[in-house]
């Protein structure tokens, strides 16, 4: 029986998502009850890996189980025995050709940042940048990220995939109360991917780097002279569509 989750957490006190030995992972929690509930091994496959100290809202994944639970029974089981840091959505029954990593078609991610004055009960929802930023130049940089590249520029050292091809549907920008908020939509991302793409966006927000050169960089596909990833703790994922 294959079931699918939908679930929320707060990255801050957890080692990555990914499961790590002796190390507090999102992925290994959600596992370790599963395998309580099902009195053998569970193993979840999501919709890709957040790195350390990143949120979501919608996260997905899914798993095989020996035992046919409703699934009202299976996300209450799983919401009592979970730490309070993350939260069952919702749990479906889907056919057993569902994969939640490669059936997915479309990911959105928001980076927070709060350009007024530093929040100590937001520190680990945004960046806590605390000045102003040029955001109509920031917009118009963005619009060189829209689009299919190959977006090495922006992809961490650590991702050896050769194929570094993705497409960005949108980018919105929403500005509420001195938090920036900016949305990307796109296929899938790379590792650090988003991060990166923030970190330029802030310097030509800084002024210290023009929007027409953006272009130009991302057909350079050179890490190094993106400077700056943005912090962990201003982004969260918050859908992913099939």
């Amino acid at each position: 029986m294959r079931y699918k989750i939908d679930f929320s957490y707060d990255g801050s006190l957890f080692f990555g998502y990914q499961k790590q030995p002796n190390k507090r992972t999102i992925q290994g929690e959600i596992e370790r009850v599963l395998s309580s509930i099902n009195d053998s091994p569970v193993t979840i496959s999501s919709s890709g890996r957040t790195d350390r100290g990143v949120n979501a809202l919608h996260q997905i994944a899914h798993f095989d189980f020996n035992k046919d639970i409703s699934c009202f029974k299976l996300k209450g089981a799983l919401n009592s025995y979970l730490p309070d840091d993350i939260y069952i959505n919702e749990v479906s029954k889907v056919d057993d050709d569902f994969h939640a990593r490669y059936s997915a078609k479309r990911k959105t991610y928001s980076y927070f940042i709060n350009m007024g004055t530093y929040n100590p009960m937001k520190r680990c929802q945004a960046f806590q940048y605390c000045k102003k930023l040029d955001v109509n130049l920031m917009k118009e940089a963005s619009k060189h990220m829209l689009g299919k590249h190959d977006f090495t520029t922006f992809a961490c050292g650590e991702d050896r995939r050769s194929d570094k091809v993705r497409e960005i549907y949108k980018i919105d920008f929403n500005l509420s109360k001195d938090v920036l908020t900016i949305s990307f939509t796109g296929s899938g991302f790379l590792k650090y991917q988003v991060r990166n793409m923030v970190g330029l966006l802030i310097k030509v927000g800084e002024k210290k780097e023009s929007p027409e050169n953006v272009g130009k960089l991302i057909e350079q596909k050179d890490r190094k002279k993106i400077g700056i990833t943005a912090p962990a703790c201003g982004l969260t994922l918050i859908n992913v569509e099939y």
